[in-house]
């Protein structure tokens, strides 16, 4: 049995849409899962016109329900975002809609009509105009969900992974922030995702967060009393996790380790994205169920030009894919 993925376009002024059209015209990728497409039809025909391709769905009456031989379906949601959409810009109805079309999709999934969820960028200005309540639609999710445990946004690259203590946070803001709770959450976060997706005995390593991992104090404390005894904490409750290590030089270490923890957003994503910003994906871990995108953002720029590149989604689609299928198999 294939997995059945709730699929979102995101933010409709960007390249979303466009990059679900390239992913669904690919017969290899509709023999991987059954797609349940939450979206305006109208957004779904307008991706497939910019990308110049096409693919088959049914649009389903009431609610979605997937029949013998079916592989694509849309549930037509219109929701109450104003139209036309604006493109190309950052919007209050955009956001509104990436909203209301995320939020069904992670119900459907967690009523068990789907078993992952895969969305395309998202602008998290027009969501918060749209009245985002969280920093971002990862905290968004855990609430939803009522998930209290460690949770939160991790990145993949091929084999390589990264979690963060802090995330969509100003700058001034992360040294308050790195406490020995968070360092062991976000070793556990990224311990226990990587278990998920097929990781047996991942190793972790651990950022440090001063210049040169603080010079033994003399540039900062943090590695000293908060960042270096969370990690032997971490070993000690049988977590596989090394350092801290000095920032400018850990992800050297990329080929020896599974995952790396960072201490602040752009300690990981400048690194990640300079690696492989084609096929990056960001994976919301610690979530009942599997939710990923990819994670580069919604390239207002090249919107409608059809040169949108598909890798990064095409990363995500296949994690999810991966994910959902463990899923089921360990429900099983």
């Amino acid at each position: 049995m294939k997995p059945r993925l709730a699929v979102v376009l995101g933010d409709p002024a960007g390249i979303g849409p466009e990059l679900i059209a390239r992913l669904l015209a690919s017969p290899e990728n509709r023999d991987k899962a059954d797609i349940l497409l939450v979206a305006d039809r109208d957004e779904v025909e307008e991706g497939m016109r910019i990308a110049g391709q096409r693919f088959s769905y049914r649009v389903v009456e009431g609610e979605p329900e997937f029949r013998p031989g079916d592989n694509i379906i849309l549930e037509d949601v219109k929701g109450t975002a104003a139209r036309p959409f604006e493109r190309a810009v950052s919007t209050v109805s955009g956001g509104r809609y990436c909203l209301e079309t995320l939020e069904r999709a992670v119900r459907l999934t967690t009523a068990g009509v789907t078993d992952g969820v895969l969305f395309t960028p998202l602008n998290k200005n027009s969501m918060h105009q749209a009245g985002l309540p969280h920093e971002d639609e990862s905290q968004w999710f855990a609430a939803m969900l009522g998930v209290t445990g460690p949770h939160g946004e991790l990145n993949a690259l091929d084999n390589l992974w990264t979690s963060r203590v802090t995330s969509h946070v100003a700058l001034k803001e992360v040294p308050g922030l790195i406490t020995r709770e968070r360092v062991i959450a976000g070793i556990e976060l990224a311990h226990t995702t990587l278990v998920a997706a097929g990781v047996a005995q991942p190793r972790i390593a651990v950022c440090g967060l001063n210049p040169h991992n603080g010079e033994n104090g003399s540039f900062g404390r943090e590695e000293i009393e908060v960042i270096g005894p969370a990690v032997e904490e971490a070993r000690r409750r049988g977590l596989p996790a090394t350092g801290p290590f000095p920032a400018d030089t850990i992800f050297l270490r990329a080929k020896e380790v599974d995952a790396i923890v960072t201490m602040y957003h752009d300690q990981g994503q400048i690194a990640m994205k300079l690696m492989g910003f084609s096929r990056g994906v960001t994976v919301h871990g610690g979530l009942p169920i599997p939710i990923a995108t990819p994670a580069h953002g919604t390239a207002f720029d090249i919107y409608g030009q059809g040169k949108a590149n598909l890798g990064a989604t095409q990363a995500a689609f296949d994690i999810v894919v991966a994910q959902s299928v463990s899923r089921s198999r360990i429900a099983a």
